[in-house]
């Protein structure tokens, strides 16, 4: 996996958690409903909504902050906003990198086909 999908997957869970706030979530969430909620990434306990008005949103760290609906959607939409900006900030340079590494490699692979011949033709010559 490169850098760059590494990226892009750091920022799933802001789209995840933004499309979780959007605009028709009124017509699944609301107070009194039961739903799931995660322990651990494989054991739930069962729960009911008291609050849909606000949310707590992981800002990092272990750090979550209580905020309105609205707005939590416009922390993700600025934290995605400046995720993508510092994605196409680093892309040339990874596109750069990237270059090089492949020039390298295809030296070292030179470089061992090489010694794989000269080897060869001394092992010959030394059995005549």
């Amino acid at each position: 996996m490169d850098l760059t999908s590494m990226l892009l997957l750091g920022g799933a869970p802001c789209c995840g958690a933004r499309e979780g706030l959007g605009n028709n979530r009124h017509f699944f969430v609301s107070p009194g409903k039961e739903l799931l909620v995660p322990l651990t990434s494989s054991m739930y306990v069962p729960g009911k909504l008291s609050d849909v008005g606000h949310v707590l949103v992981d800002v990092g760290t272990g750090y979550y902050v209580e905020k309105t609906a609205d707005n939590a959607r416009d922390f993700f939409k600025r934290k995605i906003d400046f995720l993508t900006k510092q994605m196409e900030k680093i892309q040339p340079a990874l596109q750069e990198k990237h270059t090089m590494k492949q020039a390298v490699m295809e030296m070292m692979s030179q470089k061992i086909q090489q010694l794989t011949a000269t080897g060869a033709s001394q092992a010959v010559a030394t059995r005549a």
